[in-house]
Order: structure tokens, then C-alpha cells, then sequence
């Protein structure tokens, strides 16, 4: 059993040692689909969602994140669980919400949600698959696909081997494929487990699943201390759904935190660079903006979401350019 402590530090090392399990995450283990090909030569259209942490500061409610999505020109919306719970507690029904997205021509292609699926205690991760189940349905109610998988209830201290988090993570697929939405494993760079993109890469794989994923973010890779280069390890069909931000020089990586994302191409991440990298690995997901800035929460809601929609595509197409070029 490998424990987490005595992972090797490269992040391209871990993964490679997590491509001697059968799950087909690495890319270089990854068998490409049948019709298939390079996708820098037939290129499918990257799309764009709004995570609502973007404009929590300004309690808006859910049909409000979804008509500013809608009018910014998304393509898709990403939820928090809470404030759809929020919403149906309130009276608010699911197939209302359904019918607005459906309208709207928006797709729920992910949702952040907080079950503790991975801790040690046999009740509490019973409870929190339970919970996960619950938020499941839910998401079920209005047309969602796909659900994060932080390690919550591990991210204080260091957490259990990464093959028992493997072995959790395998349950809560199992539950997912079960239900039909499919749980993201998702990277958590302050996390004391999965802060590194090795580590998220090595569960992954380890819990030899047909629909495992993960769940990556610019920051969290940083926050974490991987390498983006890493990222060209992992096939490109297990990244559904990445978030997409950026970070400034200062404070530094040991201090910097979530309140300090920026919209992308606002700061110092090498996202033209690292994006054209996954674009040229067949990357064709959803990135979904996701910023926690208290500066942002303070201005008006419409002008935020457009203004981090049209960044995102910017950097976006910087990348494309890049691969264009051959660069």
C-alpha cells in the first residue's frame, strides 16, 4: 500500500506510477475512441460555464445565476449545492429550475457539492455517500451531469493512503453510475490530501473505474506546488469539467488564497501556454469559471460575469493561436 507521505514528490512521476493500474487515466496508457484523432487537427469547441462562486457576495438566487448566465453568453452553469437546496427549501421547484436552463440553453455540467465520501470514521463517510445520494437526486431534478469529489473532511490533516482514498473514491462512482451522474475528483491545493496533481492523478487510476475523472483548477494546481507540464499526462476525456482563474505574483504560493483568484489573463498563470497544451492532447471539456474575490462580490453581478467570460475566452484563444501556429 503506497501512503500518501511516501509519494514521489514530481507530480509526472506519480502519475506515472498511477499508470500501472487499469483505469486508463494516464494518457499515455489511454486507448483512443474509435473515429477519433488528433484534436489539434479536428478541433471540437471549448465551452465556457459559470461557476456561481463568482458572484456569491452578492446573494443572488438561483434563477437570478442562471438568467446572468444566460444573457453573458455561457454555455453552461455550474451550481453549488447549497444554494439549490437553499432554493428548494424555500418552496422553489427543481422543474421550474429544469425548464429555465432548458430555455436558457444552458447545461448543468457540473455542480460543487461537500459530501464527506472520504474520511476515516465508517458512520461518517456512510453519511456522507448518503448525503451524496441526496445530492444526486438533486441534481438529477435538473439535468445535472456531473458532481465534485473535494476531499472535505480529509484537507486538515494528512488523510488516509492514497489507495483507501482510492478504494472511497470507487464507492462513490459506484453510486454515481448507479444514480447517473458521475462524481469528479476534485484538486484541493491547500488540502493536506490530493494537493497535487500526482496525487489526484494516482486515486484516480488506483480506483480502476469506468467513469473516473478529475476535477482540476489553475490555482489549486499552483496553490498545490504541481507543475502545469504535468497535466500532459492525464488523458484529456478524464477532464470534463476545469476550472479556470488565474493568481497574481504576491502574496506567494505558501500564502496566497482562494480570495485572491483573478480573472484569467488578469494575473501570472501561463494559461495561453497550458491551455493549448491540453488543447493539443484532445482537451475539449468545459472550463468553468470559478473566482472567489471579495472585490468582485462588491460590483455589479451582469458586468463580473461578462467581463469573465469574455477573459476566459480571450486566454482561450491565445492558446488556440498557439496550436495554430504550432508554437
Amino acid at each position: 500500500m503506497i501512503d500518501r507521505r511516501s509519494m514521489i514528490a514530481a507530480t509526472g512521476a506519480g502519475i506515472a506510477i498511477g499508470g500501472l493500474a487499469a483505469g486508463g487515466l494516464v494518457r499515455a496508457q489511454a486507448p483512443q475512441p474509435q473515429g477519433e484523432t488528433d484534436m489539434a487537427e479536428s478541433p471540437r469547441p471549448i465551452r465556457f460555464a459559470l461557476n456561481t462562486s463568482t458572484v456569491r457576495g452578492q446573494n443572488l438566487t438561483v434563477p437570478e445565476q442562471i438568467r446572468l448566465a444566460a444573457e453573458a453568453g455561457y454555455d453552461a452553469i455550474e451550481p453549488w449545492i447549497r444554494d439549490l437546496m437553499q432554493y428548494v427549501e424555500g418552496g422553489g421547484s427543481p422543474g421550474d429550475l429544469r425548464k429555465q436552463l432548458d430555455d436558457a440553453g444552458l447545461t448543468v455540467e457540473s455542480a460543487i457539492g461537500f459530501a464527506r465520501w472520504i474520511v476515516d470514521d465508517p458512520a461518517e463517510r456512510a453519511a456522507g455517500l448518503e448525503e451524496a445520494r441526496r445530492d444526486i437526486d438533486l441534481l438529477l431534478k435538473i439535468g445535472g451531469k456531473r458532481l465534485a469529489a473535494p476531499p472535505v473532511g480529509a484537507h486538515t490533516a494528512p488523510g488516509p493512503a492514497l489507495d483507501v482514498v482510492a478504494e472511497r473514491y470507487r464507492a462513490l462512482l459506484d453510486l454515481g453510475q448507479e444514480m447517473g451522474v458521475t462524481p469528479q475528483l476534485e484538486l484541493w491545493g491547500f488540502s493536506k490530501t490530493l494537493s497535487r496533481l500526482g496525487e489526484l492523478a494516482y486515486v484516480a487510476t488506483a480506483a480502476e473505474h469506468p467513469l473516473a475523472c478529475v476535477l482540476p483548477d489553475f490555482y489549486h494546481i499552483y496553490k498545490g506546488g504541481s507543475r502545469f507540464e504535468g497535466l500532459g499526462m492525464i488523458e484529456a476525456t478524464r477532464m470534463h469539467v476545469f476550472h479556470i482563474n488565474d493568481y497574481p505574483a504576491q502574496p506567494p504560493r505558501e500564502t496566497i488564497q482562494d480570495a485572491d483568484r483573478v480573472f484569467p489573463g488578469d494575473g501570472v498563470c501561463p494559461l495561453p501556454e497550458t491551455i493549448a497544451m491540453l488543447i493539443r492532447g484532445g482537451f475539449a471539456g468545459v472550463f468553468s469559471l470559478e473566482l472567489f474575490n471579495p472585490g468582485y462580490w462588491k460590483r455589479d453581478a451582469a458586468e463580473v460575469v461578462a467581463e469573465g467570460l469574455a477573459k476566459s475566452k480571450a486566454v482561450v484563444a491565445k492558446a488556440q493561436a498557439l496550436v495554430a501556429a504550432g508554437a
